[in-house]
């Protein structure tokens, strides 16, 4: 009976065993739902894996696809992080309520809190930006003078009337500068703004940013509006025909004189549902880290998020030198002005 009675306790205590491991085990996963689609994440993800030991699985979709799955999923989503590109998207997934807050010490010290997402009353934020993207002005300096294109404002003024290429005013990338336009000048100037670049373009908006500064080096147009990163894939590139195009333009980051250039960020949220919390946390505090900062500088051409970290990327280097001032409003103050910005779209007719 007694050999009876100690055999059981030992298959009680494997079970028991076998089950914390098991436990254990599942939590070194973190399930990434991911709208960047760039080969250097992977560089992140090993990273981050190497570092903690927790193996990352993905999920790769545009935005709409990624808010769509959630919220087909509800509760039963296995999603930890998402992973998004631009302001304005994040903060539409905020509004849906597809995040949970997160407070980490960390990430408060690393990232400034003007690319922090809406924070509750306790100072835990929606959303974390981990990357930015400066939205800057390139131009042919053989039909245009430096000092004509130096703010976003000009690109309404009647100065450059046909001159103006620019991907769809409803780009994502297109409506956070707008929004960020509104932040700044308001209303009615923002309106009369937009009414003036429809009325200075080259041609009707198509194509992304690279298309636009191709254009400008093709002679379609004399002045566009890009993300620094794109500029830097061709100043980077192999292919002698892309260092060619970026070699006929210039570079401007507007508004150097008042508010600073307008920047974009790619971010990152903890999924309302996330059933690997403490890992999705870790992973954020990981996008903040040097390493990572590092990856985004140097492997996707993005500038540094976090404090006291400079590009070492030569491309971003040879833009700016030492580097440049960049607006400071509130970055989820863009997205929230993304329906009036749509609105007024509509009303000048910018397609």
């Amino acid at each position: 009976m007694k050999l009876f009675a100690d055999l059981s306790v030992g298959r009680l205590l494997g079970a028991l065993l076998l089950l914390v491991g098991s436990a254990a085990h599942a939590q070194q996963v973190l399930n990434v739902y991911s709208a960047r689609h760039y080969p250097s994440d992977d560089i992140l993800y090993a990273g981050f894996t190497k570092k903690t030991g927790i193996q990352i699985q993905r999920v790769d979709s545009d935005d709409a696809g990624i808010i769509a799955r959630l919220r087909a999923e509800g509760t039963a989503s296995p999603a930890d992080v998402i992973l998004m590109v631009d302001a304005a998207r994040l903060y539409r997934g905020e509004t849906m309520g597809l995040y949970q807050p997160v407070k980490s010490s960390v990430l408060d010290a690393a990232i400034p809190l003007n690319l922090h997402g809406t924070a509750n009353a306790d100072g835990a934020a929606s959303w974390y930006g981990f990357s930015t993207r400066a939205r800057v002005v390139v131009f042919d300096p053989r039909k245009v003078k430096r000092e004509d294109v130096d703010t976003y404002e000009e690109l309404g003024d009647p100065k450059n009337k046909g001159k103006l290429c620019i991907r769809s005013g409803s780009h994502p990338y297109n409506l956070s500068l707008f929004g960020a336009v509104l932040e700044h000048t308001g209303e009615a100037k923002t309106e009369a703004w937009l009414k003036g670049m429809v009325a200075n373009m080259a041609r009707e908006p198509k194509g992304g940013d690279t298309d636009q500064i191709r254009a400008v080096a093709s002679g379609e147009c004399a002045i566009a509006v890009t993300n620094t990163y794109y500029l830097a894939r061709l100043m980077n590139a192999t292919a002698p025909e892309d260092r060619a195009v970026a070699d006929k333009v210039e570079v401007v980051f507007p508004n150097q004189s008042s508010w600073g250039t307008h920047i974009n960020i790619a971010g990152a949220a903890v999924a309302r549902h996330a059933p690997n919390r403490a890992n999705a946390i870790l992973f954020l505090e990981y996008l903040a880290s040097p390493e990572a900062q590092e990856v985004f500088s140097n492997a996707n051409n993005e500038w540094p998020a976090a404090r006291g970290m400079k590009p070492n990327n030569p491309a971003l280097q040879r833009m700016v030198g030492q580097g440049f001032k960049s607006e400071t409003i509130p970055i989820s103050a863009v997205g929230r002005n993304t329906i009036k910005i749509q609105q007024m779209l509509d009303r000048v007719g910018f397609k």
